[in-house]
């Protein structure tokens, strides 16, 4: 009977492992948007970038995703998204407003005498920030990095109320079928532990790579 139902929950975690990778590629890119945004000595972008971190680190994931969902398709935004789409945009954008605030306190740690150096060294804005601040602030954020891709993860689950056939969706469609709720909901907590795991080592991999060259670069 479980070689039954594996099929189709190997199905539900396909869908889970896509919109994870998406949601993160695009959480990702806000963070580093955002923190930015809210270092830059333009007010406007730094009162849009302030908008944003607080309105969706504010307010329930699960509320974004109904509102996405539900809210958008009716007047006056007539803005019509398939589950799939809002799924990877909520979750990027919520995940993306915290690893802002992430980000930034990374930029702020590199040391100021290293910027002045560079300063002193006539080294252009955009040249500073991919040789020295780039490199450092991304060893500081990888570890709460990885807790928030986790915690993305875990956050699909949710996408499963706006009828998106993720893991979680799946293995209630099978529960309801057969009634195997030990079984189904042992083998999903199985999988996204494995996930959270690959998520784990996947980082832990990428900050070694950091550290190495970084202190190639130091030599």
């Amino acid at each position: 009977m479980i070689a039954d139902i594996l099929p189709l929950l190997l199905k539900g975690t396909l869908t889970t492992i896509q919109i994870t990778v998406l949601a993160s590629a695009l959480a990702i890119v806000l963070a580093f948007a955002a923190a930015l945004g809210k270092l830059s000595p333009v007010s406007p972008i730094r009162w849009l970038a302030n908008g944003y971190i607080e309105v969706f680190r504010g307010t329930s994931l699960l509320v974004q995703l109904f509102w996405l969902y539900f809210v958008l398709p009716l007047p006056p935004f007539n803005v019509e998204m398939s589950a799939f789409t809002v799924a990877v945009i909520g979750l990027g954008l919520h995940i993306g407003a915290y690893g802002a605030e992430v980000v930034r306190g990374a930029l702020q740690a590199v040391p100021r005498g290293q910027i002045e150096a560079a300063i002193a060294l006539n080294m252009p804005p955009w040249r500073r920030f991919l040789r020295i601040v780039l490199p450092q602030a991304l060893i500081a954020v990888i570890p709460p990095a990885t807790n928030l891709l986790i915690e993305l993860l875990k956050g699909t689950a949710l996408v499963s109320l706006i009828t998106l056939g993720d893991l979680t969706f799946r293995a209630n469609q099978i529960v309801q079928l057969t009634f195997m709720s030990r079984e189904v909901f042992g083998i999903t907590l199985l999988i996204y532990f494995v996930l959270a795991q690959c998520i784990n080592l996947g980082m832990r991999w990428l900050l070694s790579r950091l550290k190495r060259g970084s202190v190639q670069v130091s030599r």
